[in-house]
């Protein structure tokens, strides 16, 4: 038995990701359509109908503007804090709220913990999902970190983290100076550099593998996120590390596994991740 992590997409127009084991599938945000969703969790073989629930990390529309669709279309369960649920308009008896660091238990083995996040405007969380003794982070639309963060993530086994802009490029982008401003202050979103300078302080040898996501289409590339991201942390990082696009299903990742089992599986042209 393991956990399966499939990142959907990531990016500005919808993020969601599925936490799936044998015995439970839960979805972290849901920021898409109604017809993305269910486009997208059919190429991995699974219905809208099949989640048990989703833990929704803030109010921002690309990451729980489709929560309200979800429960009208499917009655899918919503778990999240009571100002983001206020914000979207859930149907509070389809949504359970739960508070910063409250143990959130799915099922008989998997079990997340929400941890605050500096974001302006939200009561942003990330989710530090555990499986088997090992561990899973979640992050995302953060501007900045602290100490909490960094000791929740600490050597988790599995991190997904935002890279959402290079610095050069954002300076020199078509943003107005405000946006540009917003974007790189502590309630905005972390640089190449910044997410570097993060995983430097968390990753240790039990760090298999590091997915980099919510990239900027304007403001960033994969090559840029990837090679200064690993400028930081190849002294302490020797795993995988790849990159979700808007564009998804890509890959899956898993925790929970023997040694010989941790390869992820990829999918091209939309083939089923198996």
């Amino acid at each position: 038995m393991t956990l399966r992590i499939t990142h959907l997409g990531t990016g500005s127009r919808g993020n969601s990701t599925l936490l799936e084991t044998d015995e439970v599938k839960v979805l972290i945000d849901q920021g898409f359509s109604g017809a993305q969703l269910e486009k997208r969790l059919g190429l991995l073989g699974i219905s809208p109908e099949e989640i048990d629930c989703a833990l929704i990390s803030h109010h921002h529309g690309d990451h729980g503007g489709g929560a309200n669709i979800a429960q009208r279309k499917w009655k899918m369960q919503i778990l999240s804090n009571e100002r983001t649920a206020l914000e979207l308009g859930l149907d509070p008896k389809l949504t359970s709220y739960f508070d910063s660091l409250d143990l959130i238990k799915i099922g008989e083995e998997l079990s997340v913990l929400p941890v605050p996040v500096p974001h302006s405007g939200s009561d942003n969380v990330a989710f530090i999902a555990s499986y088997k003794g090992e561990r899973a982070a979640v992050i995302t639309d953060l501007g900045s970190w602290t100490d909490e963060l960094v000791r929740h993530v600490y050597a988790c086994e599995h991190i997904s983290i935002e890279a959402n802009y290079d610095e050069k490029r954002l300076d020199s982008g078509p943003y107005p100076y405000s946006l540009k401003e917003r974007i790189r202050g502590r309630g905005g979103h972390l640089s190449n550099n910044q997410t570097g300078q993060f995983l430097a302080e968390v990753c240790t040898k039990a760090t298999r593998n590091i997915v980099l996501t919510h990239l900027s289409e304007k403001n960033n590339s994969p090559h840029l996120a990837e090679s200064t991201v690993l400028y930081h942390i190849s002294d302490v990082f020797d795993g995988d590390i790849h990159i979700s696009l808007q564009d998804g299903p890509e890959m899956s990742h898993y925790i929970g596994k023997t040694e010989m089992e941790t390869n992820h599986t990829k999918t091209k042209n939309h083939s089923k991740i198996v």
